[in-house]
């Protein structure tokens, strides 16, 4: 029995680590990289920090970091002049992924600010 008990405890604790990796596969220059930017569009005070710092928390726990690179990367292809932006803007599978982001986005705004 506490062998049973032990088990579960371990596999429970690896479940737990699991969901943690998870929501920390942001590089820290990729977090501190948003953060920077947000606090330039929000201000440079503390409340900013705090605020910026909450957003890419809440941002990692709903995309993982690579569907968050193609998502910033849709974001500034769609930018573009001329037939490369064209693509990123029409594509379909490019909207999805920037939807993506902008959930993201929005349930962050609404938990952080």
């Amino acid at each position: 029995m506490k062998i049973l008990y032990a088990s579960l405890l371990l596999l429970a604790s690896g479940a737990g680590a699991a969901a943690a990796d998870a929501a920390n596969d942001y590089p820290t220059e990729a977090r501190a990289d948003y953060v920077f930017v947000c606090m330039k569009a929000n201000g440079e005070t503390r409340d900013a920090l705090k605020r910026c710092s909450c957003s890419i928390d809440v941002i990692a726990s709903l995309l993982p970091y690579e569907r968050y690179v193609e998502a910033e990367t849709v974001a500034s292809m769609s930018q573009a002049q001329g037939q490369i932006g064209s693509l990123f803007r029409a594509s379909e599978l490019a909207k999805a992924t920037a939807a993506d982001l902008r959930r993201a986005q929005a349930e962050a705004e609404i938990r952080c600010f």
